[in-house]
Protein backbone atom coordinates (compact mmCIF):
# COMPACT_ATOMS: atom_id res chain seq x y z
CA UNK A 1 0.00 0.00 0.00
CA UNK A 2 2.92 2.46 0.74
CA UNK A 3 3.87 2.39 -3.41
CA UNK A 4 0.42 4.25 -3.77
CA UNK A 5 1.00 6.41 -1.51
CA UNK A 6 4.23 7.17 -2.61
CA UNK A 7 3.42 7.98 -5.93
CA UNK A 8 0.11 9.18 -5.35
CA UNK A 9 0.18 11.54 -2.03
CA UNK A 10 -3.09 13.69 -2.31
CA UNK A 11 -5.79 10.77 -2.13
CA UNK A 12 -9.13 11.45 0.06
CA UNK A 13 -9.27 9.55 3.35
CA UNK A 14 -12.09 7.18 1.59
CA UNK A 15 -9.74 6.25 -1.65
CA UNK A 16 -7.31 5.55 1.26
CA UNK A 17 -10.03 3.62 3.11
CA UNK A 18 -10.61 1.63 -0.82
CA UNK A 19 -7.74 1.27 -1.72
CA UNK A 20 -6.01 -0.93 1.36
CA UNK A 21 -8.88 -2.81 1.14
CA UNK A 22 -8.32 -4.00 -2.25
CA UNK A 23 -5.30 -6.04 -0.60
CA UNK A 24 -7.87 -8.28 2.10
CA UNK A 25 -10.32 -8.21 -0.76
CA UNK A 26 -8.42 -9.69 -3.38
CA UNK A 27 -6.89 -12.46 -1.36
CA UNK A 28 -10.20 -13.50 -0.20
CA UNK A 29 -11.84 -14.01 -3.77
CA UNK A 30 -8.57 -14.77 -5.23
CA UNK A 31 -8.93 -18.23 -3.20
CA UNK A 32 -12.48 -19.09 -4.54
CA UNK A 33 -12.01 -18.09 -8.06
CA UNK A 34 -8.48 -17.71 -9.76
CA UNK A 35 -8.27 -14.20 -11.03
CA UNK A 36 -4.77 -13.36 -10.02
CA UNK A 37 -1.30 -15.96 -10.88
CA UNK A 38 -0.73 -17.51 -7.50
CA UNK A 39 2.85 -15.85 -7.76
CA UNK A 40 1.58 -11.94 -8.29
CA UNK A 41 -0.97 -11.94 -5.67
CA UNK A 42 1.60 -11.07 -3.01
CA UNK A 43 2.91 -8.05 -5.20
CA UNK A 44 -0.73 -6.68 -5.69
CA UNK A 45 -0.23 -3.40 -5.16
CA UNK A 46 3.23 -2.72 -7.81
CA UNK A 47 2.04 -5.60 -10.32
CA UNK A 48 -1.62 -4.73 -10.66
CA UNK A 49 -2.74 -1.79 -8.45
CA UNK A 50 0.34 0.47 -9.21
CA UNK A 51 0.40 -0.77 -12.81
CA UNK A 52 -2.90 0.30 -13.68
CA UNK A 53 -2.67 3.36 -12.26
CA UNK A 54 0.15 4.01 -14.51
CA UNK A 55 -2.34 4.90 -17.08
CA UNK A 56 -3.30 7.85 -14.48
CA UNK A 57 0.25 9.65 -14.62
CA UNK A 58 -0.34 9.95 -18.74
CA UNK A 59 -3.83 10.70 -18.46
CA UNK A 60 -5.99 12.63 -16.05
CA UNK A 61 -10.04 11.62 -16.40
CA UNK A 62 -12.30 14.71 -16.39
CA UNK A 63 -15.17 14.30 -14.22
CA UNK A 64 -18.25 12.69 -16.55
CA UNK A 65 -16.41 11.57 -19.02
CA UNK A 66 -16.22 7.44 -19.88
CA UNK A 67 -13.72 4.55 -19.80
CA UNK A 68 -13.68 1.02 -20.97
CA UNK A 69 -12.29 -1.13 -19.68
CA UNK A 70 -11.28 -4.58 -22.44
CA UNK A 71 -10.58 -7.81 -20.85
CA UNK A 72 -10.91 -6.47 -17.24
CA UNK A 73 -9.68 -9.77 -15.91
CA UNK A 74 -10.09 -9.11 -12.12
CA UNK A 75 -10.97 -5.68 -12.68
CA UNK A 76 -7.55 -4.05 -14.20
CA UNK A 77 -7.05 -1.32 -14.62
CA UNK A 78 -10.49 -0.51 -14.39
CA UNK A 79 -11.14 -0.46 -10.38
CA UNK A 80 -7.78 0.78 -9.19
CA UNK A 81 -8.60 3.76 -11.66
CA UNK A 82 -12.00 3.86 -10.75
CA UNK A 83 -10.92 4.53 -7.01
CA UNK A 84 -8.82 7.22 -8.40
CA UNK A 85 -11.63 9.21 -10.48
CA UNK A 86 -14.88 9.00 -8.57
CA UNK A 87 -16.18 11.25 -10.84
CA UNK A 88 -15.66 9.37 -14.04
CA UNK A 89 -18.10 6.19 -14.75
CA UNK A 90 -15.78 3.23 -15.94
CA UNK A 91 -17.50 -0.13 -17.87
CA UNK A 92 -15.36 -3.27 -17.18
CA UNK A 93 -16.12 -5.82 -19.14
CA UNK A 94 -14.56 -9.50 -19.99
CA UNK A 95 -15.46 -12.83 -21.44
CA UNK A 96 -15.41 -14.96 -18.22
CA UNK A 97 -18.54 -14.95 -16.12
CA UNK A 98 -16.67 -15.86 -12.80
CA UNK A 99 -14.10 -12.80 -13.22
CA UNK A 100 -16.67 -10.48 -13.69
CA UNK A 101 -18.49 -11.69 -10.86
CA UNK A 102 -15.21 -10.77 -8.72
CA UNK A 103 -15.39 -7.53 -10.26
CA UNK A 104 -18.85 -6.96 -9.09
CA UNK A 105 -18.12 -8.07 -5.84
CA UNK A 106 -15.20 -5.95 -5.39
CA UNK A 107 -16.58 -2.65 -6.55
CA UNK A 108 -19.54 -3.45 -3.77
CA UNK A 109 -17.21 -3.89 -1.04
CA UNK A 110 -15.54 -0.79 -2.27
CA UNK A 111 -19.04 0.85 -2.64
CA UNK A 112 -17.98 2.43 -6.34
CA UNK A 113 -20.69 3.90 -7.74
CA UNK A 114 -18.93 4.81 -10.87
CA UNK A 115 -18.14 0.88 -11.98
CA UNK A 116 -20.25 -1.26 -14.24
CA UNK A 117 -19.16 -4.38 -14.79
CA UNK A 118 -20.58 -7.06 -17.39
CA UNK A 119 -19.70 -10.56 -19.16
CA UNK A 120 -19.52 -9.18 -22.90
CA UNK A 121 -17.62 -8.98 -25.83
CA UNK A 122 -16.04 -6.05 -26.93
CA UNK A 123 -17.69 -6.40 -30.52
CA UNK A 124 -21.17 -6.36 -28.85
CA UNK A 125 -20.52 -3.15 -26.73
CA UNK A 126 -23.14 -0.72 -27.30
CA UNK A 127 -22.27 2.51 -26.58
CA UNK A 128 -19.20 5.44 -27.45
CA UNK A 129 -16.80 6.44 -24.91
CA UNK A 130 -13.83 8.92 -24.13
CA UNK A 131 -10.96 6.40 -23.28
CA UNK A 132 -10.89 2.88 -24.10
CA UNK A 133 -7.84 1.39 -21.98
CA UNK A 134 -7.14 -2.18 -21.30
CA UNK A 135 -3.84 -4.43 -19.93
CA UNK A 136 -2.69 -6.41 -23.12
CA UNK A 137 -5.06 -8.45 -23.85
CA UNK A 138 -4.14 -8.75 -27.78
CA UNK A 139 -2.05 -6.88 -30.03
CA UNK A 140 -2.62 -3.37 -30.85
CA UNK A 141 -4.41 -4.52 -34.46
CA UNK A 142 -6.74 -6.90 -33.15
CA UNK A 143 -7.83 -4.60 -30.53
CA UNK A 144 -8.62 -1.76 -33.15
CA UNK A 145 -10.72 -3.97 -34.70
CA UNK A 146 -12.94 -4.10 -31.45
CA UNK A 147 -13.31 -1.12 -30.55
CA UNK A 148 -12.99 1.22 -33.68
CA UNK A 149 -16.33 2.66 -33.45
CA UNK A 150 -16.66 2.93 -30.25
CA UNK A 151 -15.00 6.25 -29.44
CA UNK A 152 -16.79 9.46 -28.76
CA UNK A 153 -16.63 12.63 -31.13
CA UNK A 154 -16.35 15.55 -28.21
CA UNK A 155 -12.86 16.04 -27.06
CA UNK A 156 -12.51 17.03 -23.05
CA UNK A 157 -9.11 15.77 -22.64
CA UNK A 158 -5.72 17.01 -23.31
CA UNK A 159 -4.75 14.05 -25.11
CA UNK A 160 -7.36 12.58 -28.24
CA UNK A 161 -9.85 10.32 -27.47
CA UNK A 162 -9.00 6.68 -27.90
CA UNK A 163 -6.82 4.37 -26.46
CA UNK A 164 -4.68 3.92 -23.21
CA UNK A 165 -2.80 0.58 -23.46
CA UNK A 166 -0.76 -0.77 -20.69
CA UNK A 167 1.98 -2.82 -22.85
CA UNK A 168 5.87 -4.08 -22.23
CA UNK A 169 8.57 -4.70 -24.16
CA UNK A 170 9.41 -3.71 -27.81
CA UNK A 171 6.41 -2.40 -29.28
CA UNK A 172 8.02 -1.35 -32.56
CA UNK A 173 7.06 -4.09 -34.98
CA UNK A 174 3.06 -4.19 -33.15
CA UNK A 175 2.72 -0.35 -33.56
CA UNK A 176 4.20 0.23 -37.15
CA UNK A 177 0.72 0.57 -38.48
CA UNK A 178 0.20 3.53 -35.92
CA UNK A 179 2.18 6.55 -36.38
CA UNK A 180 0.15 8.32 -34.25
CA UNK A 181 0.36 5.68 -31.65
CA UNK A 182 2.60 7.71 -28.40
CA UNK A 183 4.73 5.29 -26.13
CA UNK A 184 4.75 6.85 -22.24
CA UNK A 185 7.76 4.80 -20.40
CA UNK A 186 6.22 4.18 -17.02
CA UNK A 187 10.03 3.97 -15.44
CA UNK A 188 9.86 7.55 -16.22
CA UNK A 189 7.38 7.55 -13.19
CA UNK A 190 7.68 4.73 -11.37
CA UNK A 191 11.44 3.76 -9.76
CA UNK A 192 10.05 -0.35 -9.25
CA UNK A 193 12.39 -2.92 -11.30
CA UNK A 194 9.17 -4.16 -12.49
CA UNK A 195 8.05 -0.95 -14.30
CA UNK A 196 11.71 -0.69 -16.34
CA UNK A 197 9.81 -1.58 -19.64
CA UNK A 198 6.40 -1.72 -19.13
CA UNK A 199 4.62 1.03 -20.81
CA UNK A 200 1.06 2.91 -21.25
CA UNK A 201 0.83 3.43 -25.15
CA UNK A 202 -2.01 6.11 -26.40
CA UNK A 203 -3.38 5.61 -29.50
CA UNK A 204 -5.86 8.32 -30.96
CA UNK A 205 -8.86 7.34 -32.64
CA UNK A 206 -11.23 9.15 -34.69
CA UNK A 207 -15.12 9.64 -34.17
CA UNK A 208 -16.91 6.85 -36.94
CA UNK A 209 -20.84 7.72 -37.17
Amino acid sequence: MEEILKYFPNLSENQVNQFEKLSELYHDWNAKINVISRKDIDELYVKHVLHSLGIAKVMEFQPKSTVLDVGTGGGFPGIPLAILFPETRFYLIDVIAKKIKVVNEVAAALELKNVKAEQLRAENVRGEFDFIVSRAVTNMPDFVSWIKDKIKKQQNHELKNGILYLKGGDLIEELKDFPKATEYNLSNYFSEEFFETKKVVHLPLKFKA
